[in-house]
């Protein structure tokens, strides 16, 4: 089998580099429209089994061309794309993954679920960290319960020595950060699908030395399709998003003075959007390389044999200095990569469009990330 990898940028290169590393595919290939990117990309894949080929995704039938030579193409582009990238999948007969990053462009995407059953096709949004990760969390969770009273997903990407004044460091699209931090969270409270202000219900939350004592807050997007999925078989559920003391109160004073607006304003004959703005101000700033940190805690209460039980995950991955991909790459990329592996070697047979939680396996996945060293230890006691 042959797989393709759409975006060579941060997360595509990491799916790719994983790939070439674990993966039983043939033929590994990764595209991209931007000559800077390849270039740099085919510097990164020195020496390997990957192959850096010119693709403009604004061009549907030159993706589709690409299709057409492969049996998984796994999608790192903005998620804009990635409807557009279903629907040519079904009509090649190809496999596909992607990031997801937007609950309607999911939705669409399982609208074609019957369409994608026809063709013998598996297609899987939301592969990467949050949704991703913690959706396959989430489902070990409800496989080894009982009954779940609630799931509470923490996740953060972090600059490993944070600088003032926001203590934080841009590791992925600063559209995509201020996507999370304006638009509303959803949280499933029993049986009803709840939509709450993001930015809102701060919490301190501990992790071990050297990082201690942590804020968390409701932000978007990482729950994705689990309050659905599963509405009724959890009674609480939510996300928050973890950074380092003092961050929420900080960039909401932003957001409350107008800096996310997308609402054009004059200025001396230019229209201009503040999020645009606010979205330059943040990359100039703010840091976007440098060593950083990803912590995940999944903290669930429930029942087991008729008794109160808590399992908690957690996970702290830090950047790979030696091939130089981040702690983010790895903890998104990875996750991505395993799910067309997964495809590839027969684990994953159904077809149709499934989001994580329906259709990858908690233990066999867990297991390739510790082939990786990416460690996530879990714990059940009485409570």
């Amino acid at each position: 089998m042959n797989v393709l990898v759409l975006g060579a940028g941060m997360m595509g290169r990491a799916i790719a580099y994983d790939l070439s590393l674990f993966s039983g595919f043939e033929k590994i290939i990764i595209g991209d429209k931007d000559t800077q990117t390849r270039n740099s990309a085919k510097d990164f894949f020195k020496g390997t089994n990957v192959d850096v080929i010119p693709v403009n995704a604004d061009k549907s039938n030159e993706v589709k061309n690409q299709f057409q030579k492969v049996d998984v193409v796994i999608s790192a582009l903005p998620y804009r794309f990635n409807f557009k990238l279903a629907k040519m999948a079904i009509q090649t007969k190809t496999h596909l993954v992607d990031l997801g990053g937007n609950n309607t462009i999911v939705e669409n995407e399982r609208s074609l679920f019957s369409k994608a059953k026809k063709s013998d096709v598996t297609i899987i949004p939301d592969s990467g960290l949050a949704p991703g990760l913690v959706s396959i969390i989430t489902r070990d969770i409800v496989d080894h319960m009982d009954t779940v009273d609630s799931v509470k997903l923490r996740v953060g990407g972090l600059p490993r020595h944070p600088q003032p004044p926001l203590n934080y460091q841009i590791v992925f699209s600063p559209y995509g950060l201020i996507n999370e931090y304006v638009e509303d969270a959803i949280i499933l409270n029993h049986g009803k699908i709840i939509e709450k202000k993001s930015m809102t219900e701060v919490e301190s939350l501990e992790f071990p030395k050297p990082f201690g004592t942590m804020e968390a807050f409701l932000t978007s997007g990482g729950c994705s399709t689990l309050p659905f999925t599963y509405k009724d078989m959890i009674k609480y559920l939510d996300y928050k998003t973890i950074r380092y003391p003092g961050h929420c109160e900080k960039i909401k004073t932003f957001l409350d003075l107008g800096f996310a607006d997308e609402t054009k304003m004059n200025f001396e004959g230019h229209a201009i959007a503040p999020r645009d703005v606010f979205a330059s101000l943040l990359t100039k700033h703010v840091p976007t390389t440098g060593e950083d940190v990803v912590l995940l805690k999944v903290i669930s209460r429930g029942t087991k044999n008729g008794k109160k039980r808590s399992r908690e995950y957690l996970m702290i991955d830090y950047y790979d200095t030696k091939h130089n991909i981040t702690a983010m790459m790895r903890t998104t990329g990875y996750p991505v990569a395993i799910t067309a592996q997964m495809i590839e070697n027969g684990t994953i047979q159904e077809r149709g469009v499934f989001c994580p939680e329906e259709i990858i396996p908690p233990t066999p996945f867990f297991a390739e990330l510790k082939k990786r060293d990416i460690t996530l230890s879990i714990s059940d006691r009485s409570v």
